[in-house]
């Protein structure tokens, strides 16, 4: 095993096996080529043609688009193409800081292969001459990843609260802390990946904060993503990423990030260094009007 292998795991897909989503002439989804009938069956506002999928006519603006997304999408979970809604909406963008082409409820974005966002924080405090690193355990009745470890704060991006804002409320949440403290986390960039799952194409960009928490500071979870929290030498933690998979599998990408940044990992001694960078920063699925 190696911190490669992590990053492989959330990049690895097969575009040719995916249909883009095509709204204004912008893929900004990739549907997998088996979805493609349920997806666009009676009575979807999505339609194949042309090996592209786009919106039947009379669904020109983004609010006519996302409210025939949202009338459609009970019926996709009865075919068993989401396990059940969320209730939180995302917002289909190609950037954060674009406009709307539409917005999903959050369950439908793997299968519709849309850009989710998210905002993961690294809570470390230095002492004893290190760096440790807030780490907690997800609980057992998580959809995704139960058990695994995960970072002190981490939340999808919601379509109508800014970053920092949903940060600030996800620190509250799953932390208990303060509005006075988690207003010292800094930006630190974004992890950026995609990976075909068991529904499709998952493509998430996740913007990353570094926080450095007062050793007087226990993190209490409030919200029941979170069963406890422990905190580790960065060293262990690293050495935990390196043997297998024991993170959330996007959380082992944000904390190499963190480790490369805090010059933890170095290109004298990692020899895919270059590697592991370039996988942290993946483009989003190549289409035409999209970054390659």
């Amino acid at each position: 095993m190696s911190y490669l292998d992590r990053i492989a795991a959330c990049n690895t897909y097969d575009l040719a096996a995916f249909i883009p989503l095509v709204v204004d002439d912008v893929a900004v989804g990739w549907i997998h080529g088996s979805n493609v009938a349920a997806l666009t069956g009676k009575g979807s506002p999505l339609i194949a043609k042309a090996e592209r999928i786009s919106f039947a006519p009379g669904n020109e603006s983004p609010e006519e688009r996302s409210a025939a997304i949202a009338k459609v999408a009970p019926a996709w979970v009865q075919l068993g193409l989401v396990p059940k809604l969320r209730r939180e909406i995302y917002p289909v963008r190609r950037f954060w800081s674009d406009a709307d082409f539409f917005r999903i409820d959050r369950a439908l974005a793997q299968i519709l292969g849309c850009r989710a966002f998210g905002v993961h924080l690294n809570g470390y405090v230095k002492k004893n001459g290190g760096t440790w690193l807030w780490i907690g355990r997800r609980n057992s009745d998580r959809m995704i990843e139960p058990n695994k470890l995960d970072n002190m704060v981490a939340g999808g991006q919601p379509a109508d609260l800014g970053i920092e804002e949903n940060l600030f409320k996800e620190c509250e949440e799953e932390a208990g802390m303060p509005a006075s403290l988690a207003q010292n986390a800094m930006p630190a960039g974004t992890v950026t990946y995609a990976f075909e799952g068991d529904r499709g194409l998952k493509v998430d960009t996740l913007f990353c904060y570094d926080l450095d928490v007062p050793e007087d500071f226990t993190p209490q979870n409030r919200d029941g993503e979170i069963l406890d929290f422990h905190l580790m030498p960065v060293e262990e933690v690293l050495a935990l990423i390196e043997a297998g998979p024991a993170f959330k599998f996007n959380v082992s990408l944000v904390i190499l990030d963190f480790a490369i940044r805090h010059g933890l990992i170095t290109p004298d001694k990692e020899p895919d260094y270059e590697r592991i960078l370039a996988g942290l920063h993946a483009p989003p699925p190549d289409s035409a009007g999209m970054p390659r």
